[in-house]
């Protein structure tokens, strides 16, 4: 089976939504494949057929791009363990949302939300805790009523109405017995990430601290096609470094990038003296960029 296949059916299908799509990165490591714009709404995809094999670094960095883009973070793929992915159902690796591409169809291009997330034990959704208080009420029925009808205990009604998740019978239960919509969907988009740990110590090479120097508040990244986010006034620079040999082959792809998402772009090249441009990239040399006093002037040259 081609591994273009699936990449293609997510660019396929966030295209039919309407949106723009950036060039697929081919660069490895990669902790991302793809980024998609429409409106205010940024998405962040990593395609993965088997979503087990999205490790912690791949996470790391879809979390810490996403929190600095204002994106939503997502993982596209078939399989978990040893079984299919089901569409509507979500599923969650690191704290970060995956679904196959069905799911991922059916929400962008149909909208409609999911309502089912997997956790261990089985499938659940989230009961829409004050409409659950309110048409028991209009039943006239008290918690130990409603616990008693349902085979549970007065203490776990409470808690769906304080918006815990229950099993899918539960809630289809619920919904049959008082005729109303009782489960939440879940958004797929703009939900928060979980907020990124610290590193034990810092990953900053001589670009990254020179960097700093200028002023830049750095993020560095693990996995993905630039290794760092830079950030001034602002501004967001997504910054590769390294030898002319590796980063000019990602200058074109940084800069397709930083065009869907309205960043900058730079290589910093340590065996390089001047400046160019490669598309919307910045290519600097490593001295020339030394000899810079403050971000204000970077920010200068990308923009001339």
């Amino acid at each position: 089976m081609s591994q273009d296949r699936l990449p293609q059916m997510v660019i396929s299908i966030m295209l039919l939504a309407n949106f723009d799509v950036s060039e697929r990165c081919n660069i490895r490591p990669r902790s991302f494949d793809l980024i998609a714009k429409k409106g205010g709404n940024l998405v962040i995809i990593k395609v993965a057929s088997h979503i087990d094999s999205v490790s912690a670094d791949i996470a790391w960095d879809l979390n810490l791009i996403a929190r600095y883009l204002e994106a939503t973070p997502l993982i596209v793929g078939e399989r978990a363990r040893d079984t299919d992915l089901e569409r509507g159902v979500v599923y969650i690796r690191y704290g970060l949302f995956a679904l196959n591409p069905e799911t991922l169809y059916d929400y962008f291009v149909e909208g409609l939300s999911p309502m089912v997330y997997a956790s261990p034990g089985g499938l659940y959704v989230r009961i829409k805790g004050d409409l659950l208080r309110e048409v028991r009420e209009r039943f006239r029925m008290s918690l130990g009523d409603l616990a008693s009808h349902l085979g549970v205990s007065r203490r776990t009604i409470s808690k769906y109405e304080s918006g815990m998740g229950t099993t899918l019978d539960v809630a289809i239960k619920l919904e049959e017995f008082f005729n109303a919509p009782l489960v939440e969907t879940i958004d797929l988009i703009g939900y928060c990430t979980p907020e990124p740990e610290k590193p034990a110590e810092s990953t900053s090479g001589d670009v990254l601290v020179n960097l700093e120097r200028m002023g830049m508040e750095i993020h560095a990244m693990r996995q993905a096609p630039f290794q760092a986010l830079a950030l001034f006034d602002k501004h967001t620079i997504l910054t590769a470094y390294g030898t002319s040999q590796k980063v000019v082959k990602r200058a074109s792809l940084i800069g397709n990038i930083s065009q869907i998402t309205k960043t900058f772009a730079m290589c910093v090249v340590t065996d390089y003296k001047k400046q160019k441009k490669i598309g919307k990239t910045l290519l600097i040399g490593e001295e020339h960029l030394h000899s810079l006093e403050d971000g204000s002037e970077l920010i200068d040259m990308i923009n001339e």
